[in-house]
């Protein structure tokens, strides 16, 4: 068996090592351990059984193969040889973590030596933390992690790198003087993406002499769990860029959206700020404690939007009639909901003092214990959702 996964892995591959299979390992690839961008119940019906053995067989080369997968179906032309992320922090290190645990070359720069130091630490940490999810098979994010490096400079950093992600904090101008710097020094084919979380694409790139090869890629967090990243390009990213961001991100098994204009927040941010700002005022009024909140929501809309989204269970909720019918039903008791929400724009010091006692109270000391069965639980929702049949 071992045999076979190294012959397996020596199979000519793709650029930056990505196994390229034959007729018989594509089969294996199916395995439902390693589930990659095609995995069932998130993009499709559920495929014939195959052999267990030989889903045992692939689980060693998953990773890798799922992205040649996406090569040899998808019409995509390469594989990024090495990707650079500039900007260690949280969302820089899940980036890495992401790409290191597929297999892929990565170089991690930050100006803060403090931040480099720990992000040489976590992102390893949350690479290895993939295999005890059953996220990724082990030797893949070895063999990716072997190829994690820091860089030394800027210009070391990107030079040659054929993605180039932007990881910094929400500051527009930090962002602006940035790209600017990194166009300096990086390839002129390059795919420049950043992880803002709401800010205009054309405002990132205002300074970019190229702004066809840029974008904005926001993941959520933890980046390396969560698949959704929405994709917004500016009035001058080329299609071909956009595409390009596609096809890495389908690779690495993310599931991209594609915004068709852009707005303050993007989508995710601004459905996020909704529905917690109602959150915030329901405790803060004394409605509901902390816990009890985030148990309503989670067990409750959260989990029913995981598997269908909000206007898909609205449409179910009526039965057969559909969404007119719940229209029908349920609109003014709707709207009269919605005249009584929370519409406050800004939240007063002495109110982010009592939200963060009581945040405090509920979840104080306890943060690793509390995101490692945060990840436990994503992992496993994602789990139900890929095996789950579709249509």
């Amino acid at each position: 068996m071992r045999r076979q996964r190294r012959a397996a892995d020596r199979r000519a591959g793709a650029p930056g090592g990505a196994h390229v299979p034959g007729a018989a390992a594509r089969g294996r690839l199916r395995a439902r351990r390693y589930p990659g961008p095609h995995a069932r119940g998130l993009q499709g019906p559920r495929r014939p059984r195959r052999d267990r053995r030989a889903g045992r067989a692939g689980a060693a080369t998953a990773v890798r193969a799922r992205a040649a997968l996406a090569l040899a179906g998808g019409g995509v032309s390469a594989l990024p040889r090495k990707v650079a992320v500039v900007g260690a922090g949280d969302i820089g290190s899940g980036w890495a973590a992401l790409c290191a645990g597929a297999g892929w070359p990565v170089t991690v720069f930050d100006s803060d030596a403090k931040v480099v130091e720990r992000a040489l630490h976590e992102v390893p940490r949350r690479a290895r933390g993939l295999v005890a999810l059953e996220r990724a098979p082990q030797g893949i994010v070895e063999r990716g992690l072997l190829e994690f490096h820091q860089g030394r400079s800027l210009l070391q950093t990107v030079q040659d790198a054929d993605w180039i992600i932007e990881a910094i904090s929400e500051d527009l101008p930090a962002k602006q003087r940035l790209v600017e710097s990194i166009e300096l020094v990086a390839g002129p084919e390059a795919l420049l993406t950043s992880s803002s979380s709401g800010l205009f694409p054309d405002d990132v790139f205002a300074r970019s002499r190229r702004q066809d090869r840029c974008l904005v890629a926001h993941p959520l967090n933890p980046p390396e769990l969560i698949p959704l990243v929405e994709l917004v390009p500016g009035t001058r990213t080329a299609p071909a860029a956009l595409q390009r961001a596609l096809d890495y991100l389908r690779s690495l098994g993310r599931m991209p959206i594609v915004l068709k204009k852009p707005l303050p927040g993007y989508v995710v941010g601004r459905i996020a700020a909704a529905v917690w700002r109602e959150c915030i005022d329901l405790v803060l009024a004394g409605v509901i404690d902390v816990g009890d909140l985030d148990r309503a929501v989670s067990l409750g809309p959260a989990l029913g939007w995981a598997a269908a989204g909000p206007h898909l269970t609205y449409h179910l909720g009526a039965g057969a009639g559909g969404v007119p019918l719940f229209l029908q039903r349920l609109l003014t008791t709707f709207e009269a909901w919605w005249s009584n929400l929370a519409t406050w724009q800004k939240l007063e010091p002495e109110q982010q003092r009592g939200l963060i006692q009581t945040i405090e109270k509920a979840y104080g000391g306890k943060v690793e214990m509390l995101r490692a069965a945060r990840d436990r639980r994503l992992s496993a929702i994602l789990r139900a959702l890929e095996q789950s049949r579709t249509t």
